[in-house]
């Protein structure tokens, strides 16, 4: 409605439909207002008209209030009868089936139901300093206790081949570049910088080998390691699962890509003087071993019989593969073996024949453990362990025959030695973890709390609410 205008000018309507808006007497002052703008000459007849419009509107408002009243209790009444009848429709259904018989009505208690009471903290900023305070003075100690455990760690390691170091004396007498299975043998002498208790436990480490890549570690049989000798087809395995007309068992890239460096301990004393002893057994995860990699079907050994003894007679018969018999490493004794459809199938002892015993196949421990995938490109895997003291000082020699490759992906092969903490092995950033946060916690509550003791805010005071202005 324009300033200055009387609401009589305007259709009827307009005005009933914008009264809501604007109440009534401001109308009426309006067009007072209007009225002794206006010059004298305004007569009796537009004065009564204006009285006859105002009469209008008082009884279309009166109407309307009267319809909005009807409305609202016609409302009321149909709402209470459809609510009538709908319990009657319910208490018709539940009649039907019996609510002890009804498998799916929901549980009445507070959990199914959503009754449980919840604690809903306000986080003023005196409670969150003391939090921070606190979460500091635990974090801290604590830190400094992991990296105390962390400093008692000993680890030896030393790079014997390595992509792009060729400067390096020990990698130009240990690496073999380019020869797969060179047979290249070395020796490497570490010296024990403080006293080692055991366990001490001898790693390689294998740099930029994407063994998480799934192309490479889904290239597997997993029936086949199970023992199955009917799978290991290309389904599972391709391209490695045939050279030639020569089945591969077990197939796939993890299996045929094992790391076949041979580390051999040949010289160190303990600290009673007695010879040191790296032992390979108990490397591996004992479910791997009983679930996971079985022997071939069809697979048997047999010791050799007294009479015979560990001689090639022994494995004469159509019922033994073999062409000679083995001598267990673990009991020491003879033993002659049968492997189904050798003459068409290659096994793992003739893939890798100087570190699996045909005894074994897929449960030789190395074996096993390079094929539990590692996470990270940089990785290291148990190779040994040595269950005896070693004093401060004393040199350890070992022989690496050096027959795996590392210039083809531009890593690097290392031998690590070292005791471990309750943590695993050395991991110097661990601590930091806990003593970073810790150290900003303290800070961050101590700012907090200066701010509240120097320019308090008291919590939901309005003052500080700001509404937005059209």
């Amino acid at each position: 409605m324009l300033p200055g205008r009387s609401c009589r000018r305007l259709p009827d309507r307009y005005c009933l439909a914008n009264w809501q808006k604007r109440p009534h007497a401001a109308c009426n002052n309006n067009n007072n207002n209007n009225n002794n703008n206006n010059n004298n000459n305004n007569n009796n007849a537009q004065h009564d008209d204006r009285k006859q419009t105002n009469a209008n509107n008082k009884d279309s408002v009166i109407i309307n209030y009267i319809s909005l009243i009807v409305y609202y209790l016609g409302s009321l009444i149909f709402n209470k009868l459809r609510r009538m009848a709908g319990s009657d429709h319910d208490d018709e259904n539940e009649s039907v089936l019996d609510p002890s018989e009804q498998l799916n009505r929901p549980v009445d208690n507070a959990f199914n139901q959503q009754r449980i009471e919840a604690w809903s903290p306000i986080l003023d900023p005196k409670w969150v300093s003391i939090a921070l305070i606190y979460l500091g003075i635990i974090m801290i100690p604590v830190g400094y206790k992991i990296d105390s455990i962390q400093k008692d760690v000993v680890e030896m390691k030393v790079t014997y081949d390595a992509y792009g170091h060729d400067d390096d004396p020990i990698v130009r007498q240990c690496g073999i570049n380019n020869t797969y299975n060179a047979d290249h043998n070395c020796n490497i002498t570490l010296t024990a910088p403080r006293d080692m208790n055991p366990p001490i436990f001898i790693h390689y480490e294998l740099s930029n080998f994407y063994q998480n890549h799934r192309s490479y570690y889904t290239n597997r049989d997993e029936y086949q390691l199970r023992g199955e000798t009917t799978a290991g087809d290309d389904l599972f395995c391709s391209p490695l699962h045939k050279l030639g007309d020569i089945s591969l068992n077990p197939c796939g890239l993890t299996a045929n890509t094992m790391f076949n460096d041979i580390i051999t301990l040949v010289e160190g004393k303990d600290a009673s003087g007695a010879d040191l002893q790296m032992i390979e057994e108990g490397i591996a995860w004992g479910t791997d071993l009983e679930y996971k990699f079985q022997p071939a079907r069809g697979f048997k050994k047999e010791e050799c019989p007294d009479d015979i003894g560990c001689t090639p007679a022994c494995c004469e018969g159509e019922d033994w593969s073999c062409q000679e018999p083995v001598v267990d490493k673990k009991d020491g004794l003879c033993y002659r073996y049968f492997y189904p459809d050798e003459d068409t199938v290659q096994y793992l002892y003739e893939t890798y024949p100087k570190i699996v015993s045909p005894l074994e196949h897929v449960q030789n421990e190395h074996f096993v453990v390079w094929m539990r995938i590692a996470v990270n490109p940089d990785f290291r895997k148990l190779y040994g362990w040595i269950d005896q003291p070693i004093a401060a000082g004393e040199k350890i020699t070992f022989q690496i025959n050096n027959n795996y490759v590392v210039q083809r992906f531009r890593g690097s092969k290392t031998l690590i030695v070292g005791t471990t903490s309750i943590f695993g092995g050395r991991n110097s950033t661990f601590a930091t973890v806990f003593l970073g946060p810790g150290y900003f916690f303290i800070v961050a509550g101590l700012f907090f709390g200066f701010k509240l003791f120097y320019k308090p805010r008291k919590l939901a005071d309005p003052k500080y609410l700001h509404l937005k202005e059209d």
